[in-house]
């Protein structure tokens, strides 16, 4: 380990770079973020959970409200898709394309198998495809997702047992469909499909290696520190596509080590260690944020973003942040960079008596000092101000 350099100190620097403590970075370099910086910024930010995405944007924009995110969606600049791994994410809307070129041919090769266990064809796709863009036509450009299979259905295209998930999914790797506006029934937690090509107006078209390269220094400044693990279990590209945006990125980059790896960062999060001198950190100071305390939503890119989390959460810890290790990450309280918690909404009346601000119920894995105390319930007032 390179001395100075610790776990902790790359957990701060995490957030840091995420934007989750914009005040941790100078001023002049994040001149208060909107939505869309924020996304653009992280290139992609996990979106399996709408509510927690509008949440994990609006924590990095400090003054948005869930109205100013969602507004976002509605014009047209923010949008949801699969570009990685599979999973939901929301991009900015003109990089999904190019993210998408990286990305889709794997994500169909890895399908393949279970698309033919559905019995889903060429022809089944472009059967349900036209289905998708005539009842768009039909409905003002927009549908749900229960109206777009129930015309599925109805067209002897069957959708149970996954089959109508996977057909949408499909048709958001093959760029017909996005989703764009909020749903406004059901709470705003849904959003209307509609055509890619009609809804996002300027796409941006990178060449290959030119693609390669901003994705790989997109996440090493959003991200870092991180790893080429970390890069590639983000990614899911191969080490020769990895390597090769990496060999183009790599001047924009700063390094560090620790426990024998090369962390790779943005300049400006380097800064935060006291100073560089050429591409390797040289002088090292503890980085700001240990007195941070945080409410994350669940599958936040902090957790998510990385394949080692050992940084942020400690083993001990993981079985109550991912409860039977199935893939669901509860929503997060990060106290000095690190997991010391979960948190929720209360049920019934016993636990509303409990909540902070009357919108958090935290979960604490320990006790907190009361200067941590105070700061959890500045962090659910600020969550509460977010939600009106």
């Amino acid at each position: 380990m390179t001395p100075g350099v610790t776990p902790s100190t790359i957990a701060r620097l995490r957030l840091a770079a995420q934007w989750i403590r914009p005040a941790l970075l100078k001023a002049s370099t994040i001149p208060t973020p909107g939505p869309v910086d924020v996304v653009r910024s992280l290139t992609a930010l996990q979106g399996q959970d709408f509510p927690g995405a509008l949440w994990a944007i609006g924590l990095r924009s400090p003054g948005r409200t869930r109205t100013d995110v969602t507004a976002a969606f509605n014009r047209g600049e923010l949008v949801r898709s699969c570009p990685l791994r599979g999973t939901l994410h929301v991009t900015v809307a003109e990089d999904l394309g190019w993210i998408l070129s990286l990305t889709a041919g794997r994500m169909l090769q890895g399908q393949a198998t279970r698309h033919r266990q559905l019995g889903i064809t060429t022809s089944d796709l472009e059967h349900v495809r036209g289905l998708a863009l005539t009842l768009l036509e039909q409905s003002g450009g927009k549908s749900t997702r229960e109206t777009l299979l129930a015309a599925f259905e109805q067209a002897g295209q069957g959708t149970k047992a996954q089959r109508g998930y996977h057909f949408l999914f499909l048709l958001c790797l093959k760029q017909t469909l996005v989703q764009g506006p909020v749903n406004p029934d059901g709470n705003g937690n849904t959003q209307f499909y509609v055509s890619s090509q009609d809804w996002i107006k300027n796409p941006r078209t990178l060449e290959r290696d030119e693609a390669l390269a901003e994705l790989a220094l997109r996440y090493f400044r959003s991200h870092g520190p991180a790893t080429i693990k970390d890069f590639q279990w983000w990614s899911k590209l191969t080490i020769k596509d990895i390597n090769a945006g990496l060999a183009q990125a790599r001047a924009g980059l700063e390094t560090i080590e620790c426990n024998g790896s090369s962390y790779f960062m943005a300049p400006e999060t380097a800064e935060l260690l006291g100073g560089a001198s050429g591409k390797s950190v040289q002088r090292r100071a503890v980085p700001p944020g240990a007195r941070s305390v945080l409410l994350l939503p669940g599958f936040d890119e902090y957790l998510l973003g990385y394949t080692d989390r050992s940084a942020a959460l400690a083993p001990e810890h993981a079985h109550l942040t991912v409860p039977g290790n199935n893939g669901m990450f509860k929503a997060t309280v990060v106290v000095g960079g690190r997991v010391a918690g979960t948190w929720r909404k209360a049920q019934g009346a016993a636990e509303k008596q409990s909540q902070l601000s009357g919108v958090v119920l935290p979960e604490l894995f320990g006790v907190l000092s009361p200067a941590q105390s105070k700061a959890l319930e500045n962090s659910a007032q600020a969550y509460k101000r977010y939600l009106t």
